[in-house]
C-alpha cells in the first residue's frame, strides 16, 4: 500500500496532475509502472506542444549549440524537465553511505502530498547506533575520490568554478536534501576535447558557478574514477561534457530532472537550470514547508515535554515535601509519645518509690513506737521530756532518767512530724547538741533529768 501511495504522490507531483482519481486510472492503465506512465503523459504532452510550437517557429530547433571545432550540432529547443527515474547500482548506494538499504530513505521529495513521509527517512545521520564513527572503506575511498575531482578542478580553474563537495555521490545527494535544494552533477571527461573549453567558458563563467553556487549543491566526478563513472553509466551519459540535475526519491533510485550534453552556452546552461528551479520550486518550498512544520512541532512537543517534566518534577519535589513533613510530624508525635510515657513511667516509679518509702516510713515508726513501751507514770525516776519541732508543732512525753539519748530519736521518728530523716535533738540553756556519739547516754548521764526541752534541729 506504501508503494502505491508513493507512486501516485510521485506522479501528481511530476505531471502536475492534482486529481487522484485521473492519476490512478493512469497509473492502472500502465501496470502501476511509474516510469512508463510518466513517459507516456510527458510524451503526449511534448507532441501536442510541439505542433503549437511548430506552426510559429518552426526552424527555432536548428543550429543551437556549436562544439569548440566548430562543427554544427543540433539540439531541441528549450529542453524541458525528463523527470526520468533512474536506479542507482548498489556499489555507489553502499559506497556513498555505507549502508545498502540507505537508499530506501532517499525520501519522497518529488511526492508532494507526502513530503512529510520523505524527509528525514534516510537513518544515517550522526550519532545513530554509531554508524558514523564506524563507515566502511568504500565510504573513504568515494569521499577521496571527491576530494581528488575537486582538487584537480581547483588547481585546472583557481578563480571561479562551482563548489563542488568533496563527498560521495549519495552524501552530495542527502547534503542537497538537507539544504532542500538539487543536486547539479557534472561528469568530467579529461580526455575529450570540448572538456577544457566547456569547463573554461561555461561551467566556470561568472555567472554560471554564481547561479549553481546559489541554487544547487554541486557534485562533480571524474568518469576515470570508479564512483563517476558508474554514475555515467547509471545516467546514461553519451555526450561529453556532461551535467545533469538529479533529486531523490524512493527506493535506490534519483530523479533526473535534466541532462545537458555537449557544448553549451554559459546562456543556455542558466536558462535550463532556471527552468528547472521554476519547476521543482513547488516542490521544495513544500518540503521546506513541511520540514519547518515538522521542526515547529517538534520544538512544541519538546517544549511540551519539558513542561511536563518540569510540572511532574514540581509534584514530585511537593509530594517529596509533603512526605518529609508528614513524617517530621510523626517522628515528633513519636518522640512526644515517647516522652510522655517515660515521664509517665517515671511519675509511675516516683509515686511507688514514695509509697514504699512511707510504708517503710510507717513501719518504722510503729516499729520505734513499739519499742519504747508504755509511758512511765511520774515519779523521781522519770524525766519529762518537751520537744519542740520546726513547725511549731510541740510533743511532750515522760522517760525512765535511764533510757537513752537513741530513745529521744526514736520517739520523733515515732511521731512522724518530719519528711527527713536527717536532723539534730538540740538543747536551748545551755545550747547542747546530741549528736550520735551521745546516742548511747542516757538522760540522766546526759544532763537531761528531771526535765528536759529539746527542739529538732534540721540539717
Amino acid at each position: 500500500m506504501v508503494d502505491v501511495d508513493d507512486k501516485l504522490a510521485c506522479f501528481q507531483a511530476v505531471t502536475g496532475l492534482e486529481d487522484p482519481d485521473l492519476c490512478t486510472e493512469i497509473l492502472q492503465a500502465h501496470g502501476w509502472d511509474l516510469e512508463l506512465a510518466i513517459s507516456s503523459y510527458t510524451s503526449s504532452n511534448q507532441t501536442s506542444a510541439s505542433t503549437i510550437i511548430s506552426d510559429s517557429e518552426p526552424h527555432d530547433s536548428l543550429n543551437r549549440t556549436q562544439s569548440a571545432s566548430g562543427s554544427e550540432l543540433a539540439a531541441p529547443p528549450n529542453p524541458s524537465i525528463a523527470w526520468k527515474l533512474v536506479t542507482l547500482p548498489i556499489s555507489v548506494i553502499s559506497g556513498g553511505l555505507g549502508l545498502v538499504s540507505g537508499a530506501v530513505g532517499l525520501g519522497l521529495w518529488a511526492a508532494g502530498g507526502v513530503l512529510s513521509y520523505s524527509l528525514g527517512m534516510i537513518g544515517l545521520g550522526s550519532g545513530r547506533g554509531g554508524e558514523s564513527s564506524a563507515l566502511l572503506v568504500s565510504v573513504s575511498a568515494a569521499a577521496s575520490e571527491a576530494i581528488d575531482f575537486v582538487a584537480a578542478f581547483e588547481r585546472d580553474y583557481p578563480v571561479t568554478r562551482p563548489n563542488f563537495v568533496g563527498e560521495g555521490f549519495m552524501d552530495a545527494l542527502q547534503r542537497s536534501r538537507n539544504a532542500f535544494k538539487l543536486l547539479f552533477v557534472y561528469l568530467h571527461s579529461p580526455d575529450h576535447p570540448d572538456s577544457p573549453v566547456f569547463c573554461e567558458r561555461t561551467l566556470c563563467s561568472e555567472a554560471v558557478a554564481a547561479f549553481v553556487n546559489e541554487n544547487f549543491v554541486a557534485w562533480g566526478a571524474s568518469i576515470r574514477a570508479s564512483e563517476g563513472f558508474k554514475m555515467s553509466n547509471s545516467l546514461k551519459a553519451s555526450r561529453f561534457p556532461f551535467c545533469a540535475v538529479v533529486m531523490p526519491t524512493t527506493n535506490q533510485r534519483i530523479a533526473l530532472l535534466q541532462q545537458v550534453e555537449g557544448p553549451t552556452s554559459p546562456e543556455e546552461m542558466i536558462a535550463i537550470l532556471q527552468r528547472v528551479i521554476e519547476e521543482c520550486a513547488p516542490v521544495l518550498v513544500a518540503a521546506r514547508l513541511d520540514a519547518e512544520e515538522r521542526r515547529t512541532n517538534m520544538r512544541l512537543r519538546e517544549e511540551q515535554d519539558a513542561a511536563y517534566r518540569a510540572a511532574l518534577e514540581a509534584d514530585q519535589a511537593r509530594e517529596r515535601q509533603r512526605r518529609e513533613e508528614q513524617e517530621r510530624l510523626e517522628t515528633e508525635a513519636a518522640e512526644a509519645e515517647r516522652k510522655r510515657k517515660e515521664e509517665e513511667e517515671a511519675r509511675e516509679r516516683a509515686a511507688l518509690e514514695a509509697a514504699e518509702k512511707e510504708a517503710a516510713r510507717a513501719r518504722m515508726r510503729q516499729q520505734k513506737a513499739l519499742s519504747l513501751g508504755d509511758e512511765p507514770e511520774k515519779g523521781p525516776s522519770v524525766t519529762q521530756v518537751l520537744v519542740r519541732f520546726p513547725t511549731g508543732e510541740r510533743k511532750e512525753r515522760r522517760f525512765h532518767s535511764t533510757s537513752t539519748i537513741q530513745s529521744l530519736y526514736d520517739y520523733v521518728d515515732s511521731l512522724g512530724c518530719l519528711e527527713v530523716e536527717d536532723y539534730i535533738l538540740v538543747s536551748n540553756f545551755p545550747r547542747v547538741a546530741y549528736g550520735p556519739e551521745k546516742l548511747s547516754l542516757s538522760l540522766k548521764e546526759a544532763g537531761l533529768h528531771p526535765q528536759a526541752s529539746l527542739f529538732v534541729e534540721l540539717n
